[in-house]
């Protein structure tokens, strides 16, 4: 009673207790608290409680994953990321572009209201056909797909959630669509009608739990969507659609005080490159064209453009002894924002590692998964001498630049050296196969057998460590190819693409392959292939020219003449696509320009001076169906311009 006296004499001004008041009227705000039966709310208070609900008028999608527990029973973890991904990259976004909110997540779904039924109906269409691609790459049973309702009716606001018939109706909806499909009421549809271009289909009145007169449903089923994405989206003619999952990695830069350290940020990018060839349904852009833009700035918006791609990789690593940092960040090329990035610290001897989260890393946020032999030569090489797998680096930054003997020959010795170091490095056994593969098919070779038995010797001894190794298959069907088993190098080579399918190099392979069996259309688009996944390769002119001489076999003398000239643009010094050259414009009858054509190539190579001479110069490319293709074209052309047959 000492507070309540207190408080009288406080209100005749006279109390000298002043905290003694405060007491009292928390003693009586719980007592009262008490008789209510009402707690207090610690962040809301007494207002909050008290707090009124109100109505409106709202669209109402709805919309949840359709077998989320099959999915979480078979990958938790992985499903649980790529659907956090999901709303944080597309359905937040693009709900609060049409001027939605959303209500409340469920774990596996969301509950989102718009004040328009168009811009409710609008956003439900662009995130299921964008769903549908951002999933394309996962496994049918694996994807995450979702299902919409969208229901218009009048609803209770309270608390920052929304509750009444209308909500219910759109969930009963969204359990009526088809994954990737979309289900709205009548109300919806009277309202849309023909503002969108979207053909739902009527299914009719439907009874649905715990509403008491049916609901007459329409449905807009996923393959109803392609023909609006391809008439709001299609690019200009001119402008290649960039595949979902393209990306270059550019040369990362050298930022260590040694140049002479550059081929090791060489060797970064491109075993980055062969690690990312090996996501399933990537499109990546081989390390020849991707190395015309080192050294330079650049905007990653321009090299989408001109490569016809999505993503950039691009990076820097910085050595100092024997440690290591790598930087990496991936790019947006249509917005040019940064989408990721990461930096690594390592030392030389771990870098391999490093590399492979970096693949890791990258998969993960393009949402895809590695191939299950994704980093199997990398485990296995961790042990190799630090010292050999630089030589390797090396070997490997010599033998892609431009052809010449004396890159070729310092590239076969860094290999020789990787090898003293480290016998077992199946990479450089590899590597010095591959050397002394592509000196037999170039004719460069000063000892033809000793360098085969040795290139066959190699290859035995690494792929018997890794036969899944797809740059060991393709030097085995390069090796094949010049000893004309050419059905054996088909299968190595097959294989090759089958391990990786961004092997550039095996598809060029198979195109000659395919081609001295005498099958040129069977040619043409694996000509085409290797040439879209490295675009910028200085040395294309190799494969424009057998793709010329694949139109000309097939009597295409327009093409194969273009194709021709676009190859001698690239390397005029080589006589053999002046020779193709003159074939075709002969067989066409523009025998002047045939004649300076064939002018040009014996001033090449003036000891090819007949047909007799020509069909012995690659005796090793014939076939006999090769042989007949060329006899009824070439020689033909050649003949008829006035070329001797002895």
């Amino acid at each position: 009673m000492r507070a309540v006296n207190c408080e009288k004499r406080e209100l005749s001004g006279n109390c000298k207790h002043r905290p003694c008041l405060a007491v009292a009227a928390r003693y009586a705000m719980r007592a009262l608290w008490c008789m209510l039966k009402i707690r207090p709310q610690p962040e809301t208070g007494w207002a909050a409680a008290a707090m009124a609900s109100t109505r409106r008028l709202a669209a109402i999608l709805a919309a949840d994953v359709a077998g989320y527990s099959r999915l979480m029973g078979a990958d938790e973890e992985g499903t649980h990321q790529r659907l956090r991904a999901h709303f944080r990259e597309l359905i937040d976004p693009k709900i609060a572009e049409h001027s939605g909110r959303v209500v409340k997540n469920t774990g596996d779904g969301l509950l989102a209201e718009f004040p328009s039924v168009v811009d409710a109906v609008r956003c439900a269409a662009e995130l299921q056909r964008t769903m549908t691609d951002r999933e394309a790459a996962m496994p049918e049973d694996r994807r995450i797909r979702f299902r919409i309702g969208v229901n218009l009716g009048d609803v209770i606001v309270e608390d920052n959630d929304i509750f009444g018939d209308g909500v219910n109706v759109a969930a009963r909806l969204e359990a009526l669509a088809e994954p990737d499909g979309i289900c709205i009421s009548r109300m919806v549809r009277d309202q849309v009608r023909d503002r969108l271009p979207y053909a739902f289909e009527d299914l009719g009145e439907q009874s649905v739990k715990n509403i008491a007169r049916p609901v007459r449903v329409y449905a807009l089923r996923a393959e109803a969507l392609a023909p609006a994405r391809r008439a709001t989206a299609a690019p200009p003619i001119s402008q290649p659609v960039a595949p979902r999952l393209s990306i270059v990695v550019l040369p990362f830069a050298n930022l260590s005080s040694d140049p002479e350290q550059e081929y090791f940020a060489d060797g970064i990018t491109d075993d980055l490159t062969t690690d990312l060839s090996r996501i399933s349904g990537s499109f990546v852009i081989a390390r020849n064209t991707a190395f015309t833009y080192k050294g330079k700035s650049i905007d990653a918006k321009q090299v989408g453009r001109e490569l016809g791609i999505r993503y950039v990789l691009e990076g820097s690593v910085r050595r100092t002894g024997d440690r290591v940092r790598v930087n990496a960040q991936l790019i947006d090329v249509e917005t040019g924002a940064h989408l990721w990035a990461e930096r690594f610290n390592t030392d030389r001897a771990n870098l391999e590692e490093a590399q492979d989260e970096i693949t890791g890393r990258l998969a993960r946020t393009l949402n895809l998964e590695l191939l299950e032999d994704v980093g199997r030569r990398i485990e296995q090489q961790r042990a190799i001498d630090p010292g050999a797998r630089d030589l390797v680096m090396r070997g490997w930054s010599l033998f892609h630049r431009l052809f010449s003997v004396a890159n070729r020959q310092e590239a076969q010795r860094a290999f020789e050296r990787a090898l003293e170091l480290d016998p077992r490095s199946a990479d450089a056994k590899i590597g010095l196969a591959t050397i002394l593969a592509t000196n037999l098919l170039d004719q460069w070779s000063n000892s033809v057998r000793d360098d085969e038995a040795r290139a066959e010797q190699l290859l035995l001894e690494a792929l018997a460590d890794d036969p899944n190794n797809s740059m060991g298959r393709l030097t085995r069907g390069r090796l094949r190819r010049f000893q004309v088993r050419l059905n054996e190098a088909r299968s190595e080579l097959e294989m090759a693409i089958v391990l990786d399918r961004n092997n550039w190099a095996a598809y060029y392979q198979l195109a000659q392959v395919v081609l001295s069996l005498g099958e040129p259309e069977g040619a043409i688009p694996q000509f085409e292939k290797a040439i879209s996944l490295n675009q910028r390769d200085p040395n294309n002119w190799y494969r424009y020219w057998g793709l010329g001489t694949c139109h000309l076999y097939l009597g295409h003398m327009g093409e194969a003449i273009d194709l021709f000239r676009k190859a001698i643009s690239g390397n005029p010094r080589l006589f053999y696509i002046h020779l193709g050259l003159a074939g075709a414009l002969g067989l066409r009858g523009d025998l002047d320009e045939a004649k300076t054509a064939l002018a040009e190539a014996l001033r090449l190579k003036p000891e090819v001076n007949s047909l007799a001479q020509l069909r012995a110069y690659r005796p090793w490319e014939a076939s006999p169906q090769h042989s007949e293709l060329r006899e009824r074209t070439l020689i033909a052309g050649l003949r008829r311009i006035g070329f001797p047959d002895e």
